[in-house]
């Protein structure tokens, strides 16, 4: 069982639903970031995602992308994002870590390389936005073996005959996308958002978590109210982005995970 397993079968006892909080490593510099990252659990947060900052990430929109560019221009790398990862495990053992990014900065550490400096950094699962199921050999299969997750993206336009496809090898919990696009571009609804959660959770036994679109408490509430929580990542990175301190976004993020928790 790994750290996802076991935070959602506790939220399950509880009768909660999961508040999972998005942070580009990094953003806006490594020392900064960290703490942040550091204060995210004692918010409410149940899930860390941590952005592994890249030069193309073409699933994002402007909030994230340049949230990816300001960490890179403050040196940040893989090695330093596993880095943080480590720093962070030393005060937190129980807290899951999602690492979401591209394939490009792991293919060119190498798989079997990163695997191992992953799981010895606290790293529980792998959200790679750019690999589908028809590459799962690549990094999908090799980290589910080395004992992390690898979590899986559905969207608006996964229909009935590519969902079985999306969800074999999914493992922790599965990702939708509220909306069609790039992050940070819409608002989600419940009203749309109830029915896709209900039909992908037909076809699996594993949580649904939505992102994309949530900005406030009442929307994270919303959202997590008909699935099994809510994810927000470009609200909290515009926080980040405006320069206000950790305190204040913490706060925020607190507000947030309120909202979720309340479902």
């Amino acid at each position: 069982m790994t750290r996802i397993d076991a935070k959602f079968a506790e939220l399950k006892a509880q009768g909660k639903k999961a508040f999972v909080a998005y942070v580009m490593a990094g953003d806006p510099d490594v020392e900064k970031s960290l703490e942040i990252v550091k204060a995210l659990p004692g918010a409410g947060v149940d899930i860390i995602e941590l952005g592994l900052p890249f030069t193309d990430p073409m699933a994002d929109g402007p909030t994230i992308q340049l949230a990816g560019q300001r960490a890179l221009d403050h040196g940040m790398t893989l090695q330093k994002t596993l880095d943080m990862a480590a720093e962070f495990r030393k005060g937190d053992d129980t807290t899951p870590i999602v690492l979401m990014g591209y394939y490009n900065p792991i293919y060119s550490r190498g798989v079997d390389k990163f695997l191992v400096d992953a799981v010895e950094a606290g790293i529980d699962g792998l959200i790679i936005v750019d690999l589908p199921p028809e590459e799962d050999d690549e990094l999908c299969i090799p980290a589910q073996k080395a004992g992390m997750n690898f979590i899986r993206l559905a969207t608006p336009t996964t229909d009935d005959k590519r969902l079985p496809k999306v969800l074999t090898n999914t493992s922790g919990f599965v990702y939708y996308v509220s909306i069609t696009g790039i992050t940070g571009a819409a608002a989600a609804s419940g009203a749309d958002v109830a029915p896709e959660v209900a039909r992908i959770k037909a076809k699996t036994d594993l949580p649904v978590i939505v992102g994309f679109g949530v900005r406030t408490p009442e929307k994270a509430q919303e959202i997590a109210s008909v699935a099994d929580g809510t994810v927000v990542g470009s609200a909290i990175v515009n926080e980040i982005a405006q320069g206000k301190s950790v305190d204040e976004i913490i706060a925020y993020v607190a507000a947030l995970a309120e909202g979720a928790h309340r479902a």
